[in-house]
């Protein structure tokens, strides 16, 4: 059914943005899961290599200001909050903001194209815990459904994947490796949700489109220990595999992200680009959707969906359309480390 809303909420990670930030917003990520404190400082060292800056929050000012431009092009009236699940502008602080501005009822977009714990059934979590915190009048949110096989997200990375494509060699071209990477997860979250199958329509949507059969879905950002099984196979490991196999060109294209993530430029742009030069291995990263004008319109699109009685909605592929309203216990898990040894 339809609804009115009068506000939206973009809702997202969040990233530090600078040195002094890094390790307050790793505790805020970690937060609950029994890291060692120098684990936290290893993945901190990640961060120095970039001054302590994610990209993250800035691409997430540019999608907000395009979605702005976007609204206003519509004579579309409602404004735009932002709030983030580990770093400022926090969610909390823009759920207490938008409660003095007497907003009622929020329609919130999330930077995750997925349904896993992490992308979907957490950030439901965290604005029960917000409006839990915000108490009386907090305003209510409710959540987008999820947007893997849409068109607009689809298509931009059908495109950056071409443009990746366009600069090997065309006599090369046919026989070149497509490594759609995602963010890995333990196994045993991915039990609880269809984040895998969903991943894995997206990379052959965007395949089947390109008539190009050698890619496969990897994975990158493994941070459990090791006794601990998570999705696979990982992007350096896949990496040697096509060495090993008499592979000369692979496009990684980290299809399991909107925008570029310190994850990102990290394990795939520095680390995996490394042991590609290292191998010799022609590799080329191909581009995040970020602020492609289908994926903003998409964004504007999916918020129609919810404000219309009877809407067109659009996807592709065979697995249909996620459900606006998640069940309650849709991607549930319950976060365990094992006993270190």
């Amino acid at each position: 059914m339809a609804q009115t809303y009068d506000a939206v909420l973009f809702l997202s990670f969040g990233g530090s943005e600078g040195m002094n930030d890094v390790m307050s917003f790793l505790e805020n990520v970690l937060r609950g899961k029994n890291v060692p404190r120098e684990r936290m400082e290893q993945v901190a060292l990640h961060y120095e290599l970039f001054g302590g800056v994610s990209p993250i929050n800035e691409q997430n000012r540019k999608l907000i200001a395009t979605l702005k431009e976007l609204f206003e092009k519509e004579n579309f009236k409602l404004p735009i909050y932002w709030g983030n699940r580990n770093w400022h502008p926090l969610l909390t602080d823009t759920m207490h903001e938008m409660k003095r501005d007497k907003i009622k009822r929020a329609l919130a977009f999330v930077t995750s194209a997925y349904s896993s714990y992490s992308g979907c059934r957490q950030y439901l979590d965290d604005i029960e815990r917000a409006r839990n915190d915000i108490g009386q009048d907090a305003p209510q949110v409710d959540k987008i459904r999820v947007y893997y096989n849409h068109e607009g997200f689809i298509k931009p990375n059908i495109e950056n994947v071409k443009k990746a494509l366009e600069q090997i060699p065309q006599e090369r071209r046919n026989d070149a490796e497509i490594a759609f990477t995602a963010h890995s997860i333990p196994s045993a979250m991915a039990v609880t949700c269809d984040y895998q199958a969903q991943l894995e329509e997206a990379c052959q949507l965007v395949a089947e489109s390109l008539n190009h059969k050698n890619y496969r879905l990897v994975f990158q950002s493994r941070s459990g220990p090791p006794q601990q099984s998570w999705l696979e196979p990982d992007i350096c490991d896949y990496l040697q595999e096509l060495k090993e196999r008499g592979v000369e060109d692979v496009i990684v294209h980290p299809i399991g992200f909107i925008s570029d993530h310190l994850e990102v430029v990290y394990d795939l742009d520095t680390q995996a680009k490394s042991l590609a030069q290292e191998i010799g291995l022609n590799m080329i990263r191909s581009a995040t959707v970020g602020t492609h004008s289908c994926f903003v319109q998409m964004i504007y699109e999916l918020i129609q969906e919810r404000i219309t009685e009877n809407p067109e909605r659009n996807f592709l592929g065979t697995r249909g359309i996620c459900p606006d309203i998640c069940a309650d216990n849709c991607c549930s898990y319950t976060p365990t480390r094992p006993q270190r040894k």
